[in-house]
């Protein structure tokens, strides 16, 4: 669809600029005029202002097209507001030239009325500095899960002034799931407050940890290892491929970490209880899912071992 509409513009600017042509030398209307303009020169303008406009539209429809085949979705996103900008930009200057004739003025003109207008409309232009921010800084991007500020979920857009995501927890929802709201966040927000992403450590994975709380007389080193073993059947393979990412990241910068190739477990001391905690790799939309699976099946295991594995009885659990 993109590159018949593009197609169809450039053929009605080349149209346009026929007829300019045409009128240009024939110049049919002779003194006639539109109210106090002679209409030779408003049909000019019309014409130039159209074969502006039709040329312009083509070009970006072509270019965004052949773009979009070499790039990925959320690439597109990206793109696709980049061209916006330079074509809107390079539109509005030009039909302001075509109709008064004078481009140095028009250009000088939107430099005063920048400086005036950046005094009236500073939080709008801090947003725009924050998109340019996040486009050459890349701190999310379209498909991300991030938090901003106190907006927490996944981004399903990047504006020229705002970011819109799809929330994730929040006042309604206790898991890390789904609200079903739409948080509008300014991005001047991105200038001044600190920006999470979930997979911005070169890897979609995050590291998170599951908490299982048993009683002092268990075997803890059976425990753990059961908790090893569930969690390896269920995230095992997934996380052998996400650690290499993180290594391979690593190796990039100067940090210097140990990084397991598979789950490990935590032991944290308590007043009633030990708890367990076993550490892994999960992707964030899959956060909630893994752990409930998780729970279900180390729960299950504990059980069958009561003997070497007993769950704490105290109230405060």
């Amino acid at each position: 669809m993109r590159r018949p509409a593009g197609y169809t513009a450039l053929a009605s600017a080349v149209v346009f600029a026929l007829l300019f042509g045409i009128i240009r030398a024939v110049e049919p209307f002779d003194s006639a005029t539109i109210g106090v303009l002679p209409a030779t020169l408003v049909v000019e303008r019309a014409l130039l202002i159209g074969l502006v406009i039709a040329g312009l539209f083509g070009l970006y429809w072509l270019v965004l097209s052949s773009v979009l085949r070499t790039t990925t979705k959320r690439r597109a996103h990206d793109v696709r507001n980049v061209l916006r900008l330079i074509f809107g930009t390079v539109g509005t200057i030009s039909v302001l030239g075509v109709l008064t004739e004078q481009w140095v003025g028009v250009l000088f003109s939107l430099g005063v009325l920048g400086f005036a207008v950046t005094f009236a409309l500073q939080q709008p232009l801090l947003s725009l500095l924050g998109w340019f921010y996040v486009m050459a800084k890349r701190p999310y991007g379209v498909g991300d899960r991030v938090r901003i500020g106190e907006a927490k979920g996944d981004v399903i857009e990047v504006d020229f002034l705002v970011t819109t995501i799809w929330e994730v927890g929040g006042e309604l929802v206790s898991t890390n799931q789904p609200s079903g709201r739409v948080v509008t966040v300014p991005n001047s927000v991105v200038l001044s407050e600190e920006v999470i992403n979930f997979g911005g450590a070169g890897t979609e994975y995050i590291w998170t940890e599951l908490p299982v709380q048993v009683a002092y007389e268990s075997d803890i080193e059976f425990a753990s290892a059961i908790m090893r073993e569930e969690t390896t059947a269920v995230v095992g393979t997934e996380m052998t491929a996400a650690v290499a990412g993180f290594r391979d990241r690593l190796a990039e910068t100067p940090v210097e970490l140990e990084v397991n190739d598979g789950p490990t477990v935590n032991v944290k001391q308590s007043e009633s209880w030990v708890e367990l905690q076993v550490r892994y790799v999960v992707h964030p939309r899959r956060g909630q899912r893994t752990r409930n699976e998780l729970y279900r099946r180390i729960l299950d295991r504990f059980r069958e071992h009561p003997d070497r594995i007993a769950f704490p009885v105290s109230r405060n659990r």
